[in-house]
């Protein structure tokens, strides 16, 4: 039976440097250079994950190769995805294709709702997202950002009902928070770092840069 493991187990075995946890799984990104080398490196990924059973998500770019890997049955990560991000990484390795951790992130868009059932009907429908669990709304085709419905109670005042997510890689947070700020951004709360940070633009609109290392 498969078994759900957290981020910092992920992130800590042996063999998964180039990978990070976001929030739609572990994901990686390598430097291709080519669109022929990244051909390659998918045909070899595609091979690995037929081999496996586990197949991960990629998107091929001109210069790029993204994976994300993420066990569906346990709606999570599990050894699967560390035995398959180390097969993939030492593939890469073989065609010289390095692996640019700090390119790899996430973006979702959080609607603050006081009864979550009466909105998202609207959301999905409008979107034509696919609705996951209770509070989630997906693109079926993987290219737009993720919906997440957060209840609010009692209501803000003063204060977006809709605020971006960006999940970015643990040791890439900082930075990214810091570049904000010089920016012309506000930090508006850092209570929750560095599970979260809340930013603000110069007329009040929030983001909040997440991590999810050391997350169970």
């Amino acid at each position: 039976m498969t078994e759900r493991i957290t981020p910092r187990q992920f992130e800590e075995a042996a063999g998964v440097e180039d990978w990070r946890v976001l929030f739609s799984g572990a994901c990686a990104n390598f430097r291709t250079r080519s669109f022929a080398k990244g051909v390659a490196l998918v045909d070899a990924i595609g091979v690995l994950a037929d081999a496996a059973n586990h197949h991960p998500d990629i998107d091929l770019r001109y210069t790029t190769v993204t994976v994300r890997t993420w066990t569906h049955d346990v709606d999570g990560l599990s050894e699967r995805d560390v035995e398959l991000a180390r097969r993939i990484s030492a593939a890469a390795r073989e065609l010289d294709i390095p692996a640019d951790p700090a390119a790899v992130q996430d973006v979702q868009i959080a609607i603050d709702a006081l009864v979550t059932p009466d909105v998202m009907p609207f959301w999905r429908a409008v979107l034509g997202y696919r609705q996951v669990g209770d509070d989630d709304l997906l693109d079926p085709r993987t290219r737009g950002p993720s919906i997440w419905f957060q209840h609010m109670d009692p209501p803000r005042q003063q204060r977006n009902r809709i605020h971006v997510d960006v999940s970015l890689p643990h040791d890439q947070a900082e930075a990214r928070v810091a570049a904000a700020v010089a920016a012309g951004g506000h930090l508006v709360s850092e209570d929750h770092a560095p599970a979260w940070w809340t930013l603000a633009d110069a007329e009040g609109n929030e983001v909040d840069v997440a991590t999810l290392s050391g997350r169970d």
